[in-house]
């Protein structure tokens, strides 16, 4: 699991079914392909993890705290269950435990989820536990952090199956390392990684770059230390950034990464300052 909760964990969970031999399938008498299958997770504090999910709108339909702990929650069209953690479960890990969540509009769920937070708690609650990963443009997923740490991948329904792994070896070295930088800001939503990758490709290859791939990997590191919530950092690599001598067309290619900065900060509640 990367940090952020969104891990690349359920790729091919899109498939429309597993690959089979070349036995046909076999079916008791009874046994129907309309299974409803009903997640239960680990819960660390049931007042918490309450408040959170009816935040964001879910419902709570079952609420037993003795003999044992068993929740039960609904919201739209699936339900969530919880149970007694095991001993010692640290959620700051956030190994907890987890589900996927096939959707057909992915952008609808991140809106509802996220106008929940903010009728709630005053904003969108991207750091610690529970949180929300953030969600661009055309992104195909985005990860859900509970307060025990159980993590839900909401997916779109027909999501490519085949992982993209980026840095594709056609491209030049500069190039490539910004492609693998997108790819674990964006599907693995590891900022961290992301932000050591264009930071190391800057000083190990920032000569061999065009000034408009300087100008990409600068605005790309100050949405990566918005979202890190390295303010300062972000303001210098701003100032660096105005340095750099670009043509009209090339700094609509640089300002259209750094709107994603600036939709960044207005989506977490901060004053952007420019």
């Amino acid at each position: 699991m990367t940090e952020g909760g969104g891990s690349t964990e359920g790729r091919g969970a899109t498939a429309s079914s597993p690959e089979r031999g070349s036995r046909p399938e076999r079916r008791s008498p009874g046994v129907r392909a309309n299974e409803t299958v009903v997640p239960v997770l680990h819960c660390v504090d049931p007042e918490a993890t309450i408040a959170f999910f009816r935040a964001i709108g879910f419902e709570v339909t079952y609420d037993q705290r003795r003999p044992y702990l068993y929740l039960a929650l609904r919201w739209s069209g699936f339900d969530l269950h919880f149970g007694r953690p095991p001993k010692g479960l640290d959620p700051s890990m956030e190994h907890t435990g987890g589900c996927l969540v096939m959707v057909d509009d992915v952008a609808a769920y991140h809106a509802a989820i996220t106008e929940g937070m903010r009728r709630t708690y005053g904003k969108v609650l991207g750091r610690g536990l529970p949180r929300v990963t953030r969600y661009r443009p055309g992104a195909s997923r985005f990860t859900l952090m509970d307060p025990s740490g159980n993590s839900l991948i909401f997916i779109q329904r027909g999501e490519p199956e085949e992982v993209e792994y980026g840095g594709s070896p056609d491209l030049p070295a500069f190039a490539r390392a910004l492609d693998s930088a997108r790819i674990l800001r964006d599907s693995k939503t590891d900022d961290l990684a992301a932000s050591r990758q264009i930071t190391s490709a800057l000083r190990r290859r920032g000569d061999q770059a065009t000034d408009v791939e300087r100008a990409t990997a600068l605005a790309m590191l100050v949405e990566l230390s918005t979202a890190l919530g390295d303010h300062e950092k972000a303001a210098k690599l701003l100032d660096e950034l105005r340095g750099i001598a670009l043509t009209e067309e090339e700094r609509r290619v640089v300002e259209a990464e750094l709107r994603h900065a600036d939709d960044l900060r207005r989506w977490l509640g901060e004053d952007t300052g420019e």
